[in-house]
């Protein structure tokens, strides 16, 4: 099956006066569909077709999620309206399709106070717990307690 440069179907031709038919019009005979029966051959210039499936591919690539991972640092003895900013945010990043980690920092002789970190991401957890599901529940990591949530 051919189609002319101008869009027109040609109809049903054999390769070589395909090729003919391209070589008078100083274009290409591309074969755009090879699996249809027969298979859509176009009479087009080929640099021009590349160019525009490369443009196709690439806007494609533009609408795709990244889906990542964002992280919110926080520390145990955060006050109340830091920590509705930092849930707001981790509602945010939920919402838009990202995992999100938790890491709450000790330091010094915070590491005393292990029990309030693990409070504050059960605090975490029970704020988010429409939007999100855990994934790596609270484990203390060196200086760090680290939870992980994904979008529902």
């Amino acid at each position: 099956m051919l189609i002319d440069f101008e869009g027109k179907q040609v109809g049903i031709v054999s390769k070589k006066e395909g090729l003919e038919l391209a070589e008078k019009s100083n274009l290409d005979l591309v074969e755009v569909a090879p699996e249809a029966k027969p298979p859509v051959c176009r009479i087009i210039d080929y640099g021009k077709y590349k160019y525009l499936l490369d443009k196709k591919n690439r806007s494609g690539k533009k609408k795709q999620k990244s889906g990542g991972m964002k992280e919110i640092k926080i520390r145990p003895n955060i006050g109340e309206h830091d920590y509705n900013f930092k849930v707001k945010n981790l509602s945010k990043f939920l919402e838009e399709g990202n995992q999100v980690k938790v890491t709450i920092m000790f330091r010094g002789r915070e590491m005393r106070y292990l029990d309030l970190g693990k409070e504050l991401l059960e605090r975490i957890t029970k704020h988010t717990e429409e939007i999100a599901k855990v994934v790596k529940e609270p484990k203390l990591e060196g200086r760090n307690m680290i939870l992980v949530l994904i979008p529902k």
